[in-house]
């Protein structure tokens, strides 16, 4: 994407009364505005569902749609892919979507203890390396922050092309005690698999699926 576009993108989201872009320095100082009054943001008492690390949102979009009555926050960090998601929003008049530009590792400062029923991971870096262990969303210092926000029957769902990533996923929910509630190494050709997790997919997803890559799934509580 050129820089000219980038930067008309930008300007847009300035715009967007559905996309939140907050300082960091006000996250880090505790004075972000929404934190435990996203129902207000939404303007009713709905459950509210993450996307962690959403891209342009299409995840986001798809479960809003089948899911009128919960409320979807996209998350990410990279603006120039959210405006899709957002613009789309608007586009379609849809109240129960909104996006957030932010850092994922700061999630305990953007919600308040309790304010989310669910959270979906779709297709995050594995960072197989090492060193990047910090940065897998699913490793126990992002699990606790994770069970800082969720209401206490509150779900997460992973689903990653990423064999790797779902083993580690599994080894530390099982090795804490966590309740998995449903696990499945290939949701496409194994029976049973929720509905939700076949019938909504993202551009990456179909790529994958069409070089007969495997795709994962595990349901859990914290």
């Amino acid at each position: 994407m050129g820089s000219k576009n980038k930067l008309k993108r930008f300007k847009e989201n300035d715009q967007f009364e559905n996309l939140v872009q907050p300082e960091r320095e006000a996250i880090l100082n505790d004075n972000f505005q929404w934190k435990g009054k996203w129902q207000s943001f939404f303007g009713n008492d709905n459950p509210i569902v993450l996307e962690l690390g959403c891209g342009k949102g299409e995840y986001t979009l798809a479960l809003a749609e089948r899911n009128p009555s919960c409320n979807y926050i996209g998350i990410d960090i990279k603006g120039a892919r959210m405006w899709r998601g957002a613009k789309t929003a608007l586009e379609k008049n849809m109240k129960n979507v909104g996006f957030l530009r932010t850092q994922i590792e700061l999630v305990e400062q953007l919600f308040a203890p309790n304010e989310i029923d669910e959270i979906w991971i779709t297709f995050p870096d594995p960072q197989i390396k090492y060193k990047r262990t910090k940065h897998r969303l699913t490793n126990l210092d992002f699990l606790s922050k994770y069970k800082n926000i969720l209401k206490e029957d509150g779900i997460v769902h992973l689903k990653t092309d990423s064999e790797f990533m779902h083993g580690y996923t599994l080894g530390l929910l099982h090795g804490k005690g966590y309740e998995v509630l449903y696990a499945n190494h290939h949701v496409y050709k194994n029976a049973g698999s929720p509905a939700i997790v076949t019938e909504v997919q993202t551009f990456y997803e179909q790529q994958y699926l069409e070089k007969d890559k495997a795709i994962t799934y595990i349901r859990f509580k914290i």
